[in-house]
């Protein structure tokens, strides 16, 4: 059986996504103060960047589907769906194993509704569930044990959402977070990186950097 990841129309959809997002630049506009957009709470920045795809990028998206395959996790989840462009390659690779389940989550109304109609011409609409507002809190909802994480949401709010998510991980989930040469990743790094807190974590090349965190505990 080929990948899913080659076949029209998921592919369509993807080269679709990559195409719009690479126009990103242009649409960010008010960084003239980079402090105060960091200082406004989540829901104001998640409405000032609506039309904003920050995606993944493709060789991260390609690991990501590599991960899922190879650890065939029950449960899947992503924080910050943003347009779907990583829940794709995530639902993929559930749709390739034959079992499993995506949980996305996205805080944005526009990019909720986009993310969910760009799913459903991708094919893969049936193995994600959507979760809409502040991920920190509606990702407690979701049932483990929970064996794959992406955390690609906002950056200061990642050690927040994966510390919801620690009591329902499965003993050696996979946790990646993306953007990790971000300032505002450091302390989510300095987190995942001391082994007191039940991770083994490696660093990634992935453009901007992912990070790849095995939860080793056996129970909390």
């Amino acid at each position: 059986m080929t990948s899913t990841l080659t076949h029209p129309p998921l592919r369509d959809v993807l080269d679709r996504l990559f195409a719009a997002a690479a126009h990103d630049d242009e649409q960010v506009t008010d960084l003239a103060d980079p402090g105060a957009f960091l200082a406004a709470p989540h829901h104001e920045r998640a409405e000032s960047r609506a039309e904003v795809y920050m995606p993944i990028s493709a060789a991260g998206g390609e690991l990501l589907y590599a991960l899922v395959r190879s650890a065939r996790p029950a449960t899947v989840v992503e924080f910050g769906t943003s347009f779907g462009i990583s829940t794709i390659y995530l639902a993929a690779a559930v749709s390739d194993n034959g079992t499993g389940h995506v949980y996305g989550s996205e805080l944005s109304a526009t990019k909720l509704a986009a993310a969910r109609d760009n799913l459903a011409a991708a094919g893969v609409a049936d193995q994600v569930t959507l979760l809409p507002g502040d991920a920190r809190r509606t990702l407690r909802e979701v049932p483990g044990p929970i064996g794959l994480v992406l955390l690609d949401g906002w950056k200061d709010a990642c050690l927040d959402a994966l510390r919801a998510l620690e009591p329902r991980l499965a003993p050696g989930a996979l946790v990646v977070a993306d953007d990790t040469t971000f300032d505002s990743m450091a302390g989510y790094l300095r987190y995942v990186r001391n082994p007191a807190n039940g991770y083994v974590s490696v660093a990634f090349p992935v453009e901007d950097g992912m990070e790849i965190s095995c939860w080793s505990r056996t129970r909390r």
